[in-house]
C-alpha cells in the first residue's frame, strides 16, 4: 500500500470579515517546525499592526508533529479551530497563519471560533490540495567506470537525484516513492560494483 499524504502545492490566502474585524489567512507549505517557525516570525513582523497573529501547523506524513497559537485570544478559540481545519482537510506539511485585525466590537467565544474557522478554511480551499507520495531514498556508490549504467538508471526510471560526488569512487543519493524503494535497491545492486550504503 503506497503511503500518501495531502498537503497545498503553493500558498494561498483568504479573507473573513465580522463585525468590522477582518481576518487575513494564509495557507503555507512547510516541511519541518522550524522552517514555520521562521515564517511565522516573518508573518508577525509584517503585520506589526495586528491585534493578534494566530497559527497552526502540521508535520510529517503520520501527522504527529503539530502546534497551535491563540496569541493573545481567548484560548481555544484561534489556533484549535485552525488546526481543525488542517485535520478536516486531511493536510499535513502546511501551516496556516490568520492575522486579525480587530473592528472594535467583540465576537465572544463562539464568534472567534467561527471566524478563525472560517479563514483558515477560506485559505485552504483557494489553494490547490495535492496528493503525495511518501519519499523514501538509497545512497550508493559505484566505480567512475559505472557512471554510464547508473546514469541509464536514473534516466529511465526518472530518479531524482539529491546528492551525488564524482571521483574513482562515486557516490549518489536518489530519491523515489517509499514503496519503491525495494525494487530501486535490486536495481542498484545489479548494476556492477555498486554498493548500498545502509
Amino acid at each position: 500500500m503506497s503511503d500518501f499524504f495531502k498537503t497545498l502545492a503553493a500558498p494561498s490566502e483568504g479573507l473573513y470579515k465580522e463585525k468590522m474585524s477582518k481576518f487575513l489567512s494564509f495557507a503555507i507549505p512547510v516541511t519541518s517546525a522550524t522552517e514555520a517557525k521562521e515564517i511565522i516570525k516573518q508573518y508577525q513582523k509584517r503585520f506589526y499592526d495586528a491585534r493578534h497573529v494566530c497559527w497552526a501547523y502540521m508535520i510529517g506524513t503520520d501527522r504527529s508533529e503539530f502546534l497551535s497559537s491563540d496569541n493573545g485570544e481567548p484560548s481555544g478559540t484561534a489556533g484549535k479551530p485552525i488546526l481543525g481545519q488542517i485535520n478536516s482537510f486531511e493536510l499535513t506539511n502546511v501551516l496556516i497563519i490568520v492575522v486579525r485585525y480587530f473592528g472594535g466590537i467583540l465576537l465572544g467565544t463562539s464568534g472567534l471560533i467561527v471566524a478563525y474557522r472560517e479563514a483558515a478554511a477560506d485559505a485552504i480551499t483557494n489553494g490547490t490540495i495535492l496528493e503525495c507520495h511518501e519519499q523514501g531514498s538509497v545512497t550508493f556508490t559505484f566505480p567512475y567506470l559505472g557512471m554510464n549504467d547508473v546514469m541509464k538508471l536514473v534516466k529511465r526510471d526518472n530518479l531524482k537525484v539529491t546528492e551525488q560526488e564524482f571521483d574513482n569512487l562515486c557516490k549518489m543519493t536518489i530519491q523515489a516513492n517509499l514503496d519503491d524503494i525495494p525494487g530501486l535497491k535490486k536495481k542498484i545492486t545489479d548494476l556492477d560494483g555498486t554498493s548500498i550504503i545502509e
